[in-house]
């Protein structure tokens, strides 16, 4: 099963055990960095001239926002960032989910803020049946299972679907060493603003209706990374890639030409459903 296959595939960038750090968590407790980090983990900055992300994890080729689909993506080296959605539970604890609610990707019904972590643990994933594989039923990871699974691995993007969730979100992510190898993503400038003010990477998406009447360069003093519409018309694509914002990105790319085009406009990095297609076909029209 491809599932079984990428949790079991190698880690990368083994190092000696004298390469480990160890941080304190907030919470007082010892945290070990994996062997995987040597000195430091992956970070924005290393990432290359031009960037693929596996949205949701890759969702046209594994199952969407799953510990699975994460690790196929991961394993299959197609993507260089890991995205995925959080939602927080009624007790506060951070969990992977898209949606609200629990219906469209699960077994299960209702909102996903209606579940404390107990509840969470009875959810189970309903994978599309349209998926590549053979993929089981697994339970949907919270955020900390995430970050410490592919932390230090691999970039990490996570958008933070609930607002009130930024300052436990920063938590996790300062407790495990992570603030310049995880996107905090959001549709919102003023969250965008917050994340920068906590010490976050702060990313920042837009839809191509709202890219029309949008002035990017507001955002170049807090904006790592502007995420735009790939829909969008050309003039506004180039006023993003203009803005002075260090690194434009576009979703959600699923074909070459898409991603062409885009990249010929001038970004440099683009969020795809499928980045294992996207790796597989040569862009057209690239610089030498």
């Amino acid at each position: 099963m491809i599932a079984v296959i990428a949790l079991a595939a190698p880690l990368r960038r083994a190092v000696p055990l004298a390469g480990v750090a160890v941080l304190l968590s907030a919470s007082g407790l010892a945290f070990v960095a994996p062997l995987e980090w040597g000195s430091a983990p992956p970070t924005l900055d290393a990432l290359p001239r031009v960037t693929y992300t596996a949205h949701r994890g890759g969702a046209l080729e594994v199952p969407e926002n799953s510990m699975a689909g994460l690790a196929a993506a991961y394993g299959r080296g197609s993507a260089q960032v890991l995205d995925f959605d959080t939602r927080m539970l009624r007790d506060g604890t951070l969990v992977v989910m898209h949606d609200g609610t629990l219906d469209r990707t699960t077994t299960s019904a209702g909102p996903v803020r209606g579940l404390d972590l107990r509840g969470w643990q009875k959810v189970r994933l309903r994978p599309r049946a349209t998926l590549p594989g053979h993929w089981r039923a697994e339970r949907p990871p919270t955020v900390a299972e995430v970050l410490d699974r592919f932390g230090g691995r691999a970039v990490l993007m996570l958008e933070a679907k609930d607002p009130d969730s930024l300052t436990r979100l920063a938590r996790l992510i300062r407790a495990r060493g992570l603030t310049r190898s995880v996107l905090v993503n959001s549709n919102r400038p003023t969250l965008a603003h917050r994340a920068h003010q906590l010490g976050l990477i702060a990313q920042l998406w837009r839809s191509a209706r709202q890219m029309r009447t949008d002035r990017p360069a507001r955002w170049a003093g807090y904006v790592d990374v502007l995420d735009m519409d790939y829909r969008a018309r050309d003039a506004d694509l180039v006023r993003a890639v203009r803005s002075g914002v260090p690194r434009v990105w576009a979703h959600t790319v699923n074909t070459p030409r898409e991603r062409d085009r885009v990249l010929r406009l001038g970004c440099d990095g683009v969020i795809s459903d499928a980045p294992g297609l996207l790796a597989r076909t040569p862009q057209r029209g690239a610089m030498p």
